[in-house]
């Protein structure tokens, strides 16, 4: 039996960490701004943008408008904390 958040660790994460990344690269930032803004190197983050990671989860348009949400509120602060909550409550809906 798999428990919901080692399917998300495996599935989910990655994808929304591929979707922040994509989405904080086409609001301005660099892909080394982006990655320490996710707390990820910029190694994953152009992985993430070349689709080499993070594409094995059906995103919605509602996951998308969620994360553009998220990486518009990422990209306004630098409190890890902050960052963490938003990406838990991407995971958990889109964990559903």
């Amino acid at each position: 039996m798999k428990l919901p958040c080692e399917q998300a660790l495996w599935y989910v994460l990655p994808q929304i960490r591929a979707e922040l990344a994509m989405e904080l690269v086409k609001q301005g930032l660099s892909q080394r701004e982006a990655a320490d803004a996710l707390g990820i190197t910029p190694a994953a983050v152009s992985q993430y943008l070349h689709k080499k990671r993070g594409e094995k989860t059906k995103v919605t348009a509602q996951d998308r408008r969620m994360i553009k949400e998220a990486a518009g509120q990422i990209k306004a602060t630098d409190d890890e904390a902050a960052v963490s909550r938003l990406i838990c409550r991407c995971c958990h809906r889109m964990n559903k």
